[in-house]
């Protein structure tokens, strides 16, 4: 059976997806890496402690056939623009150059809405310029997720995206046709469609999915 490895499984997709994980029937084992282990045991969950500037001598714990990656902040949790580099784009490209020399050839990334590497918005051209560096690993299959506004249990709320929310919530039946991707969107959605692209074919070469896709394959199911 497969090894499924796993970044960011204490985050609000991460949490959802690693559930989902443990429970495919196709993954023998999932490997979760993070600074700190999920709040959860099973038989099939190894977790790995790390910080992802350190990952090279965890190499042979690393091995794996699929990894997927939820990992991210924001400027405001991060607390300034080069800490919230640090995760959204360092340690992404840390856990995918890992991955990809022991082993994973397809790679599952959560980025964001409006991702382009030459934005003006920070935050969108961080997201487009780790899209960009993944790129050129050389994955047979990278499949690149742009959620919209994500809506769930976190463990700290967001104000902010609190505000938000209820702002869409009055939108949303106004976003039809090509304005549909700006919706807001269930985190447990986006874990099941990385959950179900998971299950598709080898070797598909990049795969985007802007966030109404990704409501379409993962928008119905438990």
């Amino acid at each position: 059976m497969k090894t499924a490895l796993i970044a960011g499984a204490t985050g609000l997709v991460g949490g959802l997806l690693l559930r989902q994980l443990l429970d495919a029937p196709e993954y023998g084992r999932v490997v979760a890496v993070g600074r700190r282990a999920p709040e959860l045991t099973h038989p099939k969950l190894v977790p790995v402690v790390t910080d992802f500037t350190a990952l090279d001598p965890l190499a042979a714990d690393l091995r794996g056939d699929d990894a997927f990656c939820c990992l991210g902040t924001t400027i405001s949790d991060a607390g300034s623009r080069e800490a919230f580099r640090a995760v959204d784009h360092a340690a992404v490209l840390a856990f995918a150059w890992l991955a990809r020399r022991t082993g994973a050839d397809r790679f599952f990334v959560v980025s964001a809405l409006g991702a382009d590497p030459g934005a003006r918005v920070f935050y969108s051209r961080v997201k487009g310029e780790t899209e960009q560096a993944l790129a050129v690993l050389g994955f047979a299959t990278l499949a690149v997720f742009r959620p919209g506004l994500l809506l769930g249990p976190r463990a700290r709320p967001r104000l902010g995206e609190r505000c938000a929310a209820a702002a869409l919530w009055l939108l949303d039946p106004l976003l039809l046709g090509r304005l549909r991707k700006y919706r807001a969107i269930q985190a447990q959605v986006v874990a099941r469609a990385m959950m179900r692209c998971s299950f598709g074919r080898p070797g598909q070469g990049l795969l985007v999915y802007e966030s109404d896709e990704i409501q379409d394959l993962g928008g119905f199911g438990p």
